[in-house]
């Protein structure tokens, strides 16, 4: 590990931890948070959260085949019409140096989630890129 970066910044630390709580008790569906979790985590190639978050969707008894499936979930049809919503717009969000959010790509996850549901899984990716970037960062061990 390079550096801790909960003792290093413990405010820094403590303010994402309260956040995060916030974002979580936003998020009514939690599949939604688990899948774009791991697949946000995969994009940034961050092995400690890509762990973590496949032990937590697995403890809140996500099927073990969509855990395997996440990195391919374009590729197979074992999720829902929300789930690949969800997902696409994790990956949006998470791919910006790609291109822009675009109407279109707004529009297609609103057909799957309410606007209050868009904005907090944007919030959720929008958080879970920053722990990757502190994670991968900081070098955190698996």
């Amino acid at each position: 590990m390079r550096f801790d970066f909960s003792k290093q910044t413990p405010q820094v630390y403590e303010a994402m931890l309260a956040l995060n709580t916030a974002i979580s008790q936003a998020n009514p569906d939690s599949r939604l948070v688990h899948l774009t979790k791991i697949r946000v985590s995969q994009i940034n190639g961050c092995a400690y959260c890509v762990n973590m978050h496949v032990k937590e969707a697995q403890r809140d008894g996500l099927p073990e085949m969509l855990l395997h499936l996440i990195a391919v979930w374009p590729e197979t049809s074992a999720f829902t019409a929300r789930d690949r919503a969800a997902l696409a717009w994790a990956e949006t969000l998470t791919r910006l140096e790609r291109s822009e959010v675009s109407d279109a790509d707004y529009s297609a996850v609103r057909v799957e989630l309410s606007e209050q549901e868009v904005a907090a899984l944007t919030a959720s990716v929008a958080m879970m890129n920053l722990w990757n970037r502190m994670g991968t960062g900081a070098r955190l061990p698996v």
